[in-house]
Order: structure tokens, then sequence, then C-alpha cells
């Protein structure tokens, strides 16, 4: 058994020295991959591009950002849920804005990869994604 954990551990390692740069896997089915970083003229400010893929079927809970997000969907489709509001598709080629802070998630609802080229204004120096605990719904009675 024990040396079942060591190749896992070292195939675990392996995986993570051996990866492509700048991929990040978030959750099963969902890959990011950081494009470029750049300091903006406005002090304290950078933007990032990454590119976002999610499987059929997969989603990413409800999170937030410290600046803006504009979204340009670059295969599939992606369902996003922006606070309250009704769900928002995006197809191939439309775009969408999130403002800084606003609580949001996504989903792909399609039967093939969908894939988003996500564009951030924000904060220097913050975590660039922030999940929202979900609270359990409470009876009134």
């Amino acid at each position: 058994m024990k040396k079942l954990q060591s190749i896992a551990l070292a195939a675990l390692v392996a995986g993570v020295f051996l990866a492509p740069s700048g991929v990040q896997a978030q959750q099963n089915g969902v890959t990011r991959t950081d494009l470029q970083r750049h300091d903006l003229s406005a002090q304290g400010r950078e933007a990032i591009q990454v590119r976002v893929d999610l499987a059929p079927g997969v989603a990413f809970g409800k999170h937030t950002h410290p600046g803006e997000e504009v979204i340009y969907l670059l295969e599939g489709e992606l369902e996003y849920q922006i606070e309250d509001k009704l769900p928002v598709t995006l197809k191939a080629g439309d775009v969408l804005f999130i403002p800084a802070g606003t609580v949001h998630s996504a989903r792909n609802p399609g039967n093939v990869k969908g894939s988003e080229l996500a564009t951030y204004i924000v904060e220097k120096g913050k975590p660039l994604v922030t999940l929202v605990k979900q609270h359990a719904d409470k009876a009134s009675h």
C-alpha cells in the first residue's frame, strides 16, 4: 500500500511540474489558463486575461472579483447567473460585462466544451477569485 501511495504522490508532483505554464485546474471540469498580466497606468490596478474552459454540464459556483470582468465567449455556450437576475446564456462571439464585486456564477448547459476569454481590471495584490459561501435556506415555519 505504501508503494502505491508513493507512486501516486510521485505522479502528482510530476503533474504539477510538467503541466503547461499558466494552466490551473480550479475544480473538475474547469480549467483556467493565465494568458497575460500587466500593471495599468491607474495606480494599484492591473489587467489580467484568462481563458476559462468548462466541460459540458459543469458549473462554477458563486464568486466575486476585486474589479470588473469583461467576458468574450470563444466557443460553445455558457450560462451566467448574475446576482438574483434571470440567467443569461452566451454563445460564441457574445460578450458580457460584470461589475466589480458582483456575485455571479457560470455553468455549461451544452454538450460541448464552453470557453471564455475573461479580461479582469482589478485591484493589484488581491485574490482574483473569491468564492461566496453558500448558506443553507432556513425554513420560516
